[in-house]
């Protein structure tokens, strides 16, 4: 697991560079926020958090899929990790933050949509998950 990448991942890249070209302005992974978030907008008061379907346990989804090897092992990383999703998203909103989660296979199944809907959350203040 130490060679996966948990920061700048090609969804990540995909999301700043659209934001970047749409006029926003933005700092990574600020570690002063609870949960380090992804993209700060402070601007909007906005983090967004984009999350691997298979690390934060999107369930529904095709990417995510419970391993059959070491089963109680990912099964306790990944819930934990979904816990301390919630917990850290908690505490940003009790902060006055508004938080976005954009999911790895939104991405993936159209780029497009997201992208636009994320800049409709951004200005026009909807919360979103």
């Amino acid at each position: 697991m130490s060679r996966i990448k948990g920061k700048n991942t090609k969804p990540e890249e995909i999301v700043r560079k659209y934001l970047f070209s749409k006029g926003f302005r933005y700092r990574k992974n600020d570690k002063r926020l609870p949960g380090t978030p992804d993209i700060v907008l402070p601007k909007y008061k906005t983090v967004i958090f984009v999350n691997g379907c298979f690390w934060h346990g999107h369930e529904g989804c095709k990417y995510f899929v419970w391993p059959k090897d070491n089963a109680d092992f990912w099964k306790e990383k990944i819930e934990s990790n979904i816990m301390r999703d919630i917990r850290k998203n908690k505490e940003l909103v009790d902060r006055g933050w508004r938080v976005i989660t954009i999911w790895e296979c939104e991405i993936k199944h159209d780029k497009d949509a997201t992208l636009n809907k994320l800049t409709e959350q951004i200005i026009g203040g909807a919360n979103a998950d």
